[in-house]
């Protein structure tokens, strides 16, 4: 049996006005840096019609370990570094960050082949 591919759920609280810039550096350096180390992107959402306005979004990895990996090399590339840097110029774009790890239950929409270390993902999330 192979093993499942991992999920992580984080939602990001962001400081006070700063929405925007968070997404700017998301849509302009976050996701493709996260590709380039392995950080799969499933979705992004953000809250509506309510007065605590959240970035949430999930990510997936072939397992912890890969998932810890990709997460160091990230935060070490230089270029993230610099976008980094660069976006909170004017101050931090998030207050506060909470993390959750997810495996699909067997009767997800994500089929059993979808959820193994080889496969992409591959099924919809709606």
């Amino acid at each position: 049996m192979q093993a499942q591919r991992l999920f992580e759920m984080r939602t990001y609280h962001p400081a006070p006005g700063r929405m925007e810039a968070l997404e700017n550096r998301f849509r302009h350096h976050t996701m493709r840096l996260f590709a380039r180390h392995g950080i799969i992107s499933v979705g992004y959402w953000k809250t509506f019609g309510a007065d605590d306005l959240r970035l949430i979004y999930i990510l997936a990895y072939p397992d912890l370990d890969s998932r810890e990996r990709s997460w160091t090399q990230f935060r070490a590339d230089p270029e993230w570094q610099a976008a980094s840097a660069a976006s909170e110029h004017a101050g931090p774009l998030v207050a506060r960050r909470d993390s959750v790890y997810l495996n699909a239950t067997d009767y997800s929409p994500l089929s059993l082949a979808d959820q193994t270390v080889t496969a992409p993902l591959t099924a919809p999330l709606r």
